[in-house]
Order: C-alpha cells, then sequence, then structure tokens
C-alpha cells in the first residue's frame, strides 16, 4: 500500500484528487494539508511514501517544499502536481529532489500510474512539458538576479529589496539591470513578470 500526502491550497482540488486517488486498491490517502509550510510535519507524522504537491501554495510553494520534504524525509518521494505547465518550473522541481513532474489535467488513471511509479523510484516527467523545457533551456538568470527579481515582485524600493536580500543598494540595481537585460522586460516588474510567466521564479 502506498502512503499519500496530498498538498494543494484549494480545498476542492485536494479533495478531489484525494477522492480519486484513494479509490485506487494500492494507494491511502493518510494526509492532505492546505498550506507549503505544513508539508514536512504532516509526511513526518502519517509516514508518507509519496507526497503530491502543488505548486502555488501559502506558507512555502511546492518546490521549496520539496526541498525541505527530501532534506528532512530522503524516503518520501515527491511528484509536483501543477495547473502552471511552465519549462521553468519543471527544471526547478527537478532540481529541488522531486521525482515527477504532472499538470493537472492528467487523467486520473495516468496520475495513479505516476504516483505508482514515483513510489517505486522512477521518474514521471509530463512528456510534453519535458519537450518544452527541453527546447527552452535553462533559466538565463543567475541564482542572486532570481532572488533580487523575485524580491522585486512585493513592488518595494531598492532599499527595501537591499534589505531584505542583505545586499547594498548598488548590488541590487546591478542584479535588477541584468536581470531586466536577460529577460528583455521593459522594467523590474515586467521583468519579474516574464520571469514567472517561464517559471524562472
Amino acid at each position: 500500500m502506498i502512503r499519500l500526502l496530498i498538498a494543494d491550497d484549494q480545498a476542492l482540488v485536494r479533495g478531489a484528487l484525494s477522492a480519486l486517488l484513494g479509490l485506487e486498491p494500492d494507494i491511502e490517502v493518510v494526509a492532505e494539508v492546505g498550506r507549503g509550510d505544513e508539508v514536512v510535519a504532516a509526511a513526518q507524522a502519517a509516514a508518507a511514501d509519496v507526497a503530491l504537491l502543488d505548486i502555488e501554495m501559502p506558507g512555502m510553494d511546492g518546490i521549496a517544499a520539496a526541498a525541505a520534504l527530501r532534506a528532512a524525509c530522503p524516503a518520501c518521494r515527491v511528484l509536483i502536481v501543477t495547473t502552471f505547465g511552465r519549462p521553468g518550473y519543471l527544471a526547478r522541481a527537478m532540481r529541488s529532489g522531486a521525482s515527477g513532474f504532472v499538470v493537472k489535467d492528467t487523467p486520473a488513471a495516468q496520475l495513479a500510474d505516476a504516483v505508482r511509479r514515483v513510489a517505486q523510484g522512477l521518474r514521471v516527467v509530463d512528456p510534453a512539458l519535458a519537450a518544452d523545457s527541453l527546447a527552452q533551456g535553462a533559466s538565463p538568470l543567475t541564482e542572486r538576479e532570481t532572488d533580487v527579481l523575485a524580491a522585486a515582485r512585493t513592488g518595494g524600493s531598492i532599499a527595501d529589496i537591499a534589505r531584505m536580500l542583505h545586499l547594498s543598494e548598488g548590488t541590487v540595481r546591478n542584479h535588477l539591470s541584468s536581470a531586466i537585460g536577460k529577460t528583455e522586460g521593459r522594467n523590474r516588474a515586467d521583468a519579474a513578470r516574464i520571469a514567472e510567466e517561464n517559471g524562472w521564479l
């Protein structure tokens, strides 16, 4: 029996996934959470074998939750299931330690099969998304440029971003300028939007 944790901030989606996957004879849903920062504790308490994680969640996104879970519970495999089939998300999810990445419109039988394959230690990736990811290539942003651009989404000033990331204002300006150039955005807000749409943030 595969012990499954489901993490999704939308109660209706979480309930539907639980009901569908709970019908499988070899899958038991042992925990459900609505926040990314609840994943590790719930997985540990329920001794989950597989965690099905959404990307967009409060507290901590699914990619960060996957990394935290892999560090705290290496035996628990992670399958990302998301509405946002962005190639950049796929690369980030795999780097975080996820074993699989599928989109939410995957048929129930295929999703159950993905859970089984991930539980067996195999990798499962949506084929169309894998092709898009290969075509697009890796994010052009450095880790620090990504951090600065992510912080810029809050709309704070250069000084606010500098304080938040413990950097000098000049360093923040340099990273923002570089990120704007690499994304070909008109300004930092546009650069952040482009990076988010590509799954780089």
